[in-house]
């Protein structure tokens, strides 16, 4: 046999072209903000995870120079070998405090994170329940932990529940996983009625934060504090890539999870730990956080602002990520490529990350309402 092995790939890009579904890079200069340099060309930005504008804060810039200067480049080695520095230890004692949890893990990346807890406290003998629309590092968690795992509809309380009371009782443990604000929609999880389930059935239930951290709540703690859920038995898993502006994720729950964790999680043990620049900023941004509430709010009114003047119906938001939606990948593609045209940088989102075509817009505190309006009228000109 003289058969190239790697002659399906080339068909199977031609096949993503067809189907627009497609994906290439775009270079973003300069730093990050509400406005940005993309191919030369100065846009407004609703693509970014920033949402508090601390990507590009002076005072965290700061911070990773002087960790950097201090610690250098890289932290060389796993935490449990030669990574440690007492930096990361006081970023996960700040995280604890930020979630109100006894105490908390940093992991490399949130997608870390989350396969690192998951495939740790279940496996072959235990149940995952997950929501449909979770992201692909749940997914991917359960999958790799080798429990059983059984998606319920998206949000659909009498299913999970359903779901419990047939097959809570076959397993040794059951643990329930979901996003709190969904990143492709921008709705949030039933947190209170899961929370009851998982009580009601002997679960544990893990909740990835990574885009309510920081904006959700009355202090950024998330979810669990909007909706006041005690945090005492909840596993929380977040990112410090988003609102915290940094790198990185964490796990955050009892002293005695995150012990089990250090010991079990293959993500984090076999890691070289996160860089001490990223870990300096991370700290930065949490005291940012604490100290600074009026970004929270301004991220709020100006989501406020965003959703009242949408030209279009958008799809069920309670968050600071809002969509429109379009027919097909095609006119997503053509209605984000007029969009930059006009000096706004507005993602199509299309399967198959999302089940339907959208553009999505993300809003950051640092938006003023001219750049919002830009938006609009831009969307406007498209419609008509």
């Amino acid at each position: 046999m003289n058969c190239d092995p790697y002659d399906w790939i080339e068909p199977a890009i031609n096949t993503m072209r067809r189907a627009s579904w497609y994906r290439t890079v775009q270079a973003i200069e300069g730093k990050p903000g509400a406005v940005i340099q993309l191919a030369g060309k100065e846009v407004i930005n609703f693509a970014s995870n920033d949402y508090l504008g601390l990507a590009g804060d002076d005072r965290l810039i700061q911070s990773s120079v002087a960790a950097t200067q201090e610690f250098g480049t890289g932290s060389t080695g796993s935490r449990l070998l030669s990574g440690h520095r007492e930096l990361h230890r006081k970023l996960e004692c700040a995280i604890a405090s930020l979630k109100q949890t006894e105490d908390a893990l940093v992991f490399s990346s949130g997608y870390l994170a989350n396969l690192g807890a998951i495939s740790a406290i279940v496996g072959k003998r235990d149940l995952i329940l997950a929501d449909t629309y979770n992201h692909s590092c749940l997914k991917n968690g359960a999958i790799l932990s080798g429990a059983r795992a059984i998606d319920y509809p998206h949000k659909d309380i009498e299913v999970l529940r359903n779901q419990l009371f047939q097959q809570r009782s076959n397993f040794r443990r059951c643990l329930i996983i979901t996003d709190s604000v969904f990143s492709m929609d921008g709705d949030l999880c039933p947190l209170p009625q899961l929370s009851n389930l998982a009580e009601e059935f002997n679960c544990m239930l893990l909740v990835d934060e990574a885009h309510a951290t920081g904006v959700f709540g009355a202090t950024g703690a998330g979810c669990a504090e909007h909706f006041s859920i005690a945090n005492s038995k909840l596993i929380q898993v977040g990112t410090l890539s988003k609102a915290i502006g940094s790198l990185g994720g964490f796990v955050a729950g009892s002293k005695l999870l995150i012990d089990f964790l250090r010991n079990r999680a293959a993500s984090w043990i076999y890691t070289t730990a996160l860089s001490p620049a990223d870990t300096a900023a991370a700290i930065s941004a949490i005291a940012l956080i604490n100290s600074e509430p009026q970004r929270r709010q301004q991220l709020w009114d100006n989501v406020a602002y965003l959703k009242q003047q949408l030209p279009l119906p958008i799809i069920d938001s309670q968050s600071q990520i809002v969509c429109c939606q379009y027919p097909n990948a095609k006119a997503a593609l053509q209605a984000s490529f007029q969009l930059k045209n006009a000096g706004i940088f507005a993602p199509a989102i299309r399967p198959p990350t999302v089940p339907t075509s959208r553009i999505r817009f993300s809003v950051m505190a640092t938006h003023e309402l001219e750049h919002i309006d830009k938006a609009i009228a831009a969307l406007t000109k498209i419609l008509l």
